[in-house]
């Protein structure tokens, strides 16, 4: 059977480039790194980096490169189009008690939650940039995009070589991370308690797709260690919860949720 023709070569390799310097977190790369991560010559890395500089994807540091402005834009319209996105911020200041707290959006990919919205509500910075991912099983907001999921949908990200523990404190054990996922699900909020970054805890609740089509998103808080108490933890849950039924799509809002 033969392969598959790739109908656009150039900006298939485009794309592989902004991957290449997406994974490169801010650290120029010479066009000897790219063409070597691409797997192609040096002349045409050289040309197709030409283009994107131009169109603003990427910008020249010194003798390398890095993404440009452009990608932050884009990053940001696709943010926009979900209405929760443009509700959150207004939502979040108004609330007494997560106003001073920093509350993240996220959204899936595949088996990772990435983060598109924040409210930076406290001057000590807590959890993770925009454009960040993290493992779905092991973050709050990625454990609460997984509640309205059936144990066969979850399974797959449970088998041994699919688990990435990011911390010490993330657990290997299928069967203890099934048990917090349906512990979840009782109470409507997911907690993750240093489990995707050292010394930081989440409580997060999932939002309902304001429009057919939308992806998974869920709205989340992150805590230090040292303030996450349980009864803190309840308390932000509770406030999540609350949050999270504002940001439901009023004509698709029950009763109980509006009042």
């Amino acid at each position: 059977m033969s392969e598959t023709r790739d109908p656009s070569p150039a900006i298939t390799r485009g794309l592989r480039i902004l991957d290449v310097l997406e994974r490169a977190a801010g650290n120029p790369q010479t066009l000897s790194d790219i063409a070597r991560a691409v797997g192609i010559a040096k002349s045409s890395a050289s040309n197709i980096c030409a283009a994107l500089e131009a169109e603003r994807m990427i910008q020249r540091v010194g003798s390398g490169y890095r993404l440009g402005m452009r990608t932050a834009e884009l990053g940001g319209s696709f943010a926009l189009q979900f209405n929760q996105v443009r509700e959150f911020f207004a939502v979040v200041e108004a609330d007494p008690q997560l106003s001073e707290q920093v509350v993240q959006i996220a959204t899936r990919d595949e088996a990772d939650a990435i983060y598109l919205a924040r409210h930076e509500g406290r001057r000590h910075r807590l959890g993770t940039p925009l454009g960040s991912r993290l493992p779905l099983v092991y973050c709050a907001v990625g454990t609460a995009m997984l509640l309205r999921e059936d144990e066969g949908q979850i399974a797959p990200l449970l088998r041994p070589d699919a688990l990435r523990p990011p911390t010490s404190r993330s657990s290997r054990d299928a069967g203890e991370i099934s048990a917090r996922i349906r512990r979840a699900r009782e109470v409507g909020y997911a907690v993750d308690r240093g489990e995707s970054i050292e010394g930081v805890h989440g409580v997060a609740a999932p939002l309902e797709p304001w429009r057919p089509g939308d992806p998974p998103m869920a709205i989340g808080v992150a805590l230090s260690t040292d303030e996450a108490d349980d009864a803190t933890i309840e308390r932000i849950g509770a406030a999540v919860l609350r949050i999270a039924a504002k940001l439901t799509n009023p004509l698709a809002r029950r009763p109980e949720a509006s009042a």
